[in-house]
Order: structure tokens, then C-alpha cells, then sequence
């Protein structure tokens, strides 16, 4: 029996096997669910194990615990470890769900006329994470396995992994790869696949401008002492020129763009400005002049106030010059953009463009950094050979305007690259009510992994 074959024989028994991993109410981030949690993760175990892998074990952490399980075929023979994550974000608000979260329900759409299973995890990522774990078990079952698969699939993605980190730098042994595979990002379309190459850093603070002890009269002070809040907007409005360039000396440094095969892939990818204008409503766009919209959100640092208040702002009025004005402000980084080397870089510059007459404080909050996938290595070109082989297509390399700084550590501590093929839609609500994942899709990337492996274990074997 050939892998396809025994894909195409237990396809309704890997959907009711995805059901039941969906029923769990894995909410990571709410202590009431922390056995519904740890439930999850004995049925990733379970599953694991009935799919033929070997050493399949939950590793305690201070929070949820982390599922491990390998297959080594033959020590020589390159490792793919795959990453995922069984836990999910909260369900609310509950009243717009068309059909209970932790039901699944399959319902047919315009854009998933095969089906779309309805519930919280669909894609992100019990869905996309069982791709792997069917794919795996139906080369196993069929003694077609050609590499060797480490699992590490942990319970805290959604409330920023803070036990994984940790656990790689413990576990480096064990967890030695030729490359990292993870399903947790989206396709272009069904004709047009993608594999996303990109995914931005961020670094946030909190700026405060205090020009007094406290709030002052407007009739007593006002146009002779310094106004915080004109001030703070005078200089944030300074961080950009009127091309909308990040004006902090040294910003850009370390950007580097793609290459220029690259940038005419994703140019010719399908994109509708009107659709991408319509979903939130907004009146138009903007950006760095010299750069397309897909480009601005992929492949160009950002700089956003996310919230800014001061003085009064209740009901009615209070004529008060404010003593303090603040903003939150982010930055997406890219490239090779360090998050501390950028908040330190915005830190300074923004100090020195206050005038004496305020006090400027900032403070950091958070921060990650970009990943960037090199696209001329035989792991890329196993996972382009592969949905090529299954869609018909070469796929576009994607830049996502997102983070998700786990795979960078990843990158720090096991020194292993990633391939991020995803095989959800940026429409399946994610983290909204909704969610879900089609039928199609799940199949799909079912049939797409097994052809990853022969692909890279052609190249690396």
C-alpha cells in the first residue's frame, strides 16, 4: 500500500480523530482549564504513539507540559523535528459563535464547498498540527518514512511559550535536527500556495513627557509653559519624513530586502487592495513611498503609536494645561534587525530631540526578533518541490506581517533553520469566533508533508 493509498483509506477516521483533539477545551491562558489542558496533551501522546512513533513522553514545565515523541529510521539519514502547539485561545465572546466552540461542526462555505470544520483550535493550530501527525503515521504504517521525525508539540504558544525556550536549551541533545518544519501560518489561495519566508520582530514601550509636578491652569500657564501633549505629538510626528521613512539614525542598518527573484514572485502573487482595504474599512492606504502594500506589511520595518493620552478627557471641560502625556508605541522589525539594538536606538533618539523645557522617560516592555528563511537551501527547496508536486504550483515566498518569536530562539539556541508551510487561510478566524479550517485544506497539507520528507531526504540522503 502506497502512503496516498492508506491517506485516501482512514481519511474520515483522521477527521473524527481530529474532532476529539478539538472537544478539549485547551484554553492555555485560564487556570480553570488547566486539566482540560494536560488532558490534550496525554491525547497528543496517545495519538502520537498510535501512530507508530517511539519514546513518546509529556515533560513537566512550571505551566503546561511539552509532548516529545521521535522515529529514527537510520542514524544517518537527515532529522526533521516538527513544532506545534495543542493549546488554544480563549472562546469569547461566546454569542457570536454560530455553533458551540468546542463542538466541531463541519458546514460547508463559498470558499471551503468540501467542508470547513467550525471551532476554537480548527487551525490554530490543532488542525495544522495533526497534518503532521496523520502524515507521519501514514509513512510509518507504510514503511515510507525516509528521514528521521522528532515531535515537540507544547501547551503554551498562545500565551507566549514561556517554558519552551528553557526546555530547548535542556534538551539540545535530543532535540539535534537538520531542520525545523511548522504549520502554523497560511497559504496565498488554493491555486496560488505560499511558504512563508518572513515573519517580523517587534519591541513595544510606554513614552512619558512630564513638563510639571502637576496639572496647571490654561489661563495662568497656557503660552508660556510647555505643553506635554503637543509636545509628544511634535515628536512622534518627527520619527517619519513626509515619504513616511523611519527617521531614527541607524533604523535600517541592518535591513536587508530579498532577493530580486524573490520580490518578483511575491509582486506577481495574487492581491486585491480593495478586498485587503475592505475587511477592516479603512478609506485608504499608506506607506514608504518606493514600496508595494504586501511589501510594506512583509518586508519593511514599522513604527506605530498603538495609544496615546493625557490632560483630561472626560465628560465636559477642564481647562488644564496636562503636567504629563503619554503613547505606546511598536516597531515590527525585519531582517536582521535586533529588538534590544532598536529599542535602544529609538530610546536614544528620542530623548535627544525633547526640548528642556520636558522630562522624557521610556520604558520597554517586550520584545522578539524576526526570522527569515533562506530560500536557496535544499530544506526551502524540499517544501517548493513538494507543493509544487501536490498543488501545481510554485509556491510564493511570503513575508507575514506577524511574529512569532519562538522561531527565532529557535534559531539562537538549536542553530537549526525553519520552514514555515502552513496550510490554513488568513480568513479561517483565527483567534476570533468561527474559527475553522477546511476539509480540503487539511487533506491537502496530508498529502503535501510525506512529499516534503522524500523531497529532502532526496537532497540531504
Amino acid at each position: 500500500m502506497t502512503t496516498q493509498q492508506y491517506i485516501d483509506q482512514h481519511r474520515e477516521r483522521f477527521l473524527e480523530e481530529l474532532k476529539t483533539l478539538i472537544r478539549i477545551p485547551s484554553i492555555s491562558t485560564a487556570r480553570e482549564h488547566d486539566k482540560d489542558t494536560h488532558h490534550c496533551a496525554v491525547q497528543v501522546q496517545e495519538y502520537l504513539v498510535r501512530a507508530g512513533l517511539e519514546r513518546a513522553e509529556l515533560y513537566p514545565t512550571d505551566g503546561h507540559p511539552i509532548v516529545y515523541a521521535e522515529k529514527i529510521v537510520d542514524e544517518k539519514a537527515p532529522t526533521v523535528l516538527i513544532y506545534g502547539h495543542y493549546d488554544v485561545q480563549p472562546a469569547d465572546p461566546l454569542d457570536e459563535w454560530e455553533t458551540p466552540p468546542f463542538e466541531p461542526t463541519v458546514k460547508k462555505t463559498a470558499q471551503h464547498p468540501d467542508g470547513a470544520v467550525f471551532a476554537r483550535g480548527a487551525t490554530d493550530d490543532k488542525g495544522q498540527m495533526f497534518i503532521h501527525v496523520k502524515a507521519v503515521e501514514a509513512m510509518i504504517q507504510t514503511d515510507s518514512l525516509p528521514c528521521n521525525v522528532k515531535f515537540m508539540i507544547e501547551g503554551e504558544e498562545e500565551i507566549g511559550s514561556p517554558n519552551l525556550v528553557p526546555f530547548i536549551k535542556e534538551h539540545k541533545d535530543k532535540l539535534k535536527a537538520d531542520v525545523i518544519l511548522v504549520s502554523d501560518t497560511s497559504l496565498l489561495s488554493k491555486s496560488h500556495p505560499s511558504i512563508t519566508v518572513g515573519l517580523r520582530g517587534l519591541t513595544y514601550l510606554d513614552v512619558k513627557v512630564r513638563s510639571a509636578r502637576a496639572d496647571m491652569h490654561s489661563g495662568l500657564f497656557g503660552g508660556a509653559v510647555a505643553n506635554p501633549i503637543n509636545v509628544l505629538c511634535d515628536m512622534i510626528a518627527s520619527l517619519k519624513d513626509e515619504d513616511k521613512h523611519i527617521t531614527i539614525p541607524g533604523f535600517y542598518d541592518d535591513v536587508h530586502f530579498p532577493s530580486e527573484r524573490d520580490r518578483t514572485l511575491m509582486r506577481e502573487a495574487p492581491f486585491n487592495e480593495q478586498e485587503y482595504m475592505d475587511s477592516p474599512g479603512v478609506f485608504g492606504l499608506e506607506g514608504e513611498k518606493g514600496f508595494t502594500t504586501y511589501e510594506r506589511t512583509g518586508i519593511l520595518p514599522t513604527l506605530d503609536v498603538n495609544g496615546i493620552w493625557g490632560g483630561f478627557t472626560g465628560e465636559g471641560s477642564k481647562t488644564v494645561i496636562p503636567a504629563v502625556a503619554n503613547a505606546k508605541i511598536s516597531m515590527r522589525l525585519v531582517s536582521r534587525q535586533d529588538h534590544e539594538k532598536i529599542t535602544k536606538l529609538f530610546s536614544d533618539h528620542f530623548k535627544s530631540i525633547a526640548p528642556p523645557t520636558v522630562k522624557v522617560d521610556v520604558i520597554p516592555h517586550h520584545g522578539g526578533n524576526p526570522y527569515v528563511t533562506p530560500t536557496d537551501t535544499p530544506e526551502y527547496k524540499a517544501a517548493e518541490a513538494a507543493m509544487e508536486k501536490t498543488f501545481g504550483n510554485t509556491p510564493v515566498p511570503m513575508y507575514e506581517g506577524g511574529s512569532i518569536p519562538i522561531v527565532a530562539q529557535f534559531k539562537e539556541v538549536l542553530q537549526i533553520e525553519t520552514i514555515l508551510m502552513g496550510f490554513g487561510f488568513d480568513t479561517d478566524g483565527l483567534h476570533s469566533p468561527n474559527e475553522h479550517f477546511g476539509l480540503w485544506n487539511f487533506y491537502k497539507g496530508i498529502e503535501t508533508v510525506p512529499e516534503f520528507f522524500a523531497a529532502y531526504a532526496a537532497r540531504k540522503f
